[in-house]
């Protein structure tokens, strides 16, 4: 189950990711210092060998790109961008799917466009009058969900999430834990995370304080994910889950 959950977050979570120098929470781009920085499409070829090294870390068997450019998604166009994500899902045909919520965590634009356009992508590849390719029913879509806990502690590892867009400053809002529906315990796969963590070298190196962290905050980020189930074609309550794929036959 957990390889199957793994292969479908890399499938369809992370298909409108960016081949180009991720961004800053401040908004600025997510390079090296310029003395090192080897040019912009060096560093993005860089960048998609970490993620694909972290896969492997992982177990994810596939990854795919689409070329957008980063801190532009939010301007793709809609259509295409559906599109694209329609031919991955209708590809991949997951029970499950997880994006970002429609704040996009702490209101990064490319993380919001990425939850628009997955959930219209869900919606879209089951309208068998949509496209081409055998129309597909996603069972079940989730948004990721951070309690006040989990963000502390990424905060404290890393700096506090800050965007600025339009002249508006925007940062993180904690999900209230009545309102998370799924918590999944990861502690047992910690130390793979952290590896996982590891190969994104050219992004992390800065991050001094991932390598003193305190159990307490490695435990708040890597012990557990939580999720909002934003909707369930098998199950349903108010029941916690601890299981993505609770209620699908076969799991």
């Amino acid at each position: 189950m957990a390889a199957r959950w793994r292969d479908t977050r890399a499938k369809a979570w992370r298909r409108v990711s960016s081949r180009r120098p991720a961004a800053r929470a401040d908004g600025t781009t997510d390079t090296p210092r310029a003395a090192e920085h080897p040019g912009r499409d060096a560093l993005a070829r860089i960048r998609e060998r970490e993620l694909e090294a972290a896969a492997r870390a992982l177990g994810v068997s596939r990854v795919a790109l689409l070329d957008y450019e980063d801190q532009h998604l939010d301007q793709a166009a809609p259509a295409e961008a559906v599109a694209a994500l329609v031919r991955e899902i209708r590809a991949a045909r997951p029970h499950v799917v997880l994006t970002f919520a429609a704040d996009g965590g702490y209101g990064h634009p490319d993380h919001i466009a990425i939850s628009q356009f997955t959930t219209a992508a869900i919606v879209a590849a089951a309208d068998a009058g949509f496209g081409s390719g055998a129309p597909h029913a996603v069972s079940k879509l989730y948004y990721l969900a951070w309690s006040a806990r989990t963000w502390a502690a990424y905060q404290s590892a890393f700096k506090k999430l800050v965007c600025v867009v339009d002249g508006v400053e925007r940062q993180a809002t904690p999900w209230p834990d009545w309102a998370i529906t799924t918590v999944i315990e990861t502690q047992a796969w910690s130390s793979t995370v952290w590896r996982a963590v590891a190969c994104h070298a050219s992004q992390t190196a800065a991050y001094a304080a991932l390598q003193t962290l305190a159990p307490a905050d490695r435990a708040a980020l890597w012990g557990s994910l939580s999720f909002y189930r934003a909707f369930s074609l098998v199950n349903g309550g108010r029941r916690v889950e601890t299981d993505l794929f609770e209620g699908i036959d076969g799991y």
